[in-house]
């Protein structure tokens, strides 16, 4: 490939690395597999990204590569091995004054959104970054009219599991 494609490929990469970190943590437990997925993930926009036409926002093309290698690994990866708590590997600051409420409520959050299925995680992860249904549907590869239906089913799923 040629150097500007290359140096092109960087640069957007490094602008909107969080959103391949964010896919990683939602579908990892631990640091090693997070390192992983966002190689892999890396990789497979390294590969596609020739093919990148630029119909729609290097974001928006991003979480769908992104959440699509996610999810094909995840659903081999739960035919193999369990992976270790991504919370026995965090490394936390401890302070006298540290307010962990917002912590113990992600955590809840996290924990609520494992138990859904690779779809309704990549809903949950996409409608909380802010994105319209629109480019919702766009990166999922639904209808709009399907990303809300989905969408308000996972909010009662997620009460559910949040409030049982």
């Amino acid at each position: 490939m040629n150097k500007e494609l290359e140096h092109s490929f960087v640069e957007q990469l490094q602008k909107h690395q969080n959103i391949v970190h964010k896919v990683c943590r939602l579908y990892t437990n631990n640091q090693d597999a997070h390192n992983d997925l966002f190689q892999e993930i890396t990789i497979q926009l390294w590969r596609a990204y020739p093919k990148f036409r630029g119909d729609s926002k290097f974001s928006t093309w991003m979480y769908r590569v992104g959440l699509n290698t996610a999810i094909t690994l995840y659903r081999k990866s739960k035919r193999r091995i369990q992976t270790d708590d991504f919370d026995a590997y965090q490394f936390k600051i401890k302070a006298e004054e540290y307010d962990r409420t917002e912590e113990e409520q992600l955590k809840l959050l996290y924990n609520a959104v494992h138990q859904l299925n690779d779809i309704e995680k990549a809903l949950v992860f996409l409608y909380l970054e802010d994105k319209d249904y629109k480019e919702i549907s766009a990166t999922l590869g639904i209808t709009e009219v399907n990303a809300r239906v989905k969408m308000n089913r996972v909010k009662k799923k997620l009460k559910t599991i949040l409030n049982p």
